[in-house]
């Protein structure tokens, strides 16, 4: 049983910034890729930034140059600093992780509950 628990989300104006963080605890052997996605109401859940266990980063068009992902595999938590927020950034955060389970080692992938992010215009 693996647990992603995400901190961080609120209310921000236009043009502010905030720090979501997502801590992975359970069951773990290791993380592979760690990620996070975004759920606007009405539109479908896209992915923002992920990273890979050695530090390879992925953005979203829309939020590069804005966003930062980073890890820390020590602590099995990823975060994502939002510089820069537009109203349009507004969406329930959500992190993913492809981990790799005790006893069994097999791989699989696992949801935070979501945080929610409102930029205020």
């Amino acid at each position: 049983q693996v647990q992603l628990v995400e901190s961080g989300g609120g209310l921000v104006q236009a043009g502010g910034s905030l720090r979501l963080s997502c801590a992975a605890s359970g069951s773990i052997f290791s993380i592979n890729g760690m990620n996070w996605y975004r759920q606007a109401p009405g539109k479908q859940r896209e992915l923002v930034a992920g990273i890979s266990r050695g530090g390879n980063t992925y953005y979203a068009g829309s939020v590069k140059g804005r966003f930062t992902i980073s890890r820390d595999n020590a602590k099995n938590t990823v975060y994502l600093q939002m510089n820069s927020l537009k109203p349009e950034d507004t969406a329930v955060y959500y992190c993913n992780a492809a981990v790799v389970v005790t006893p069994t080692y097999r791989l699989s992938d696992y949801w935070g509950q979501g945080t929610q992010v409102t930029v205020s215009s």
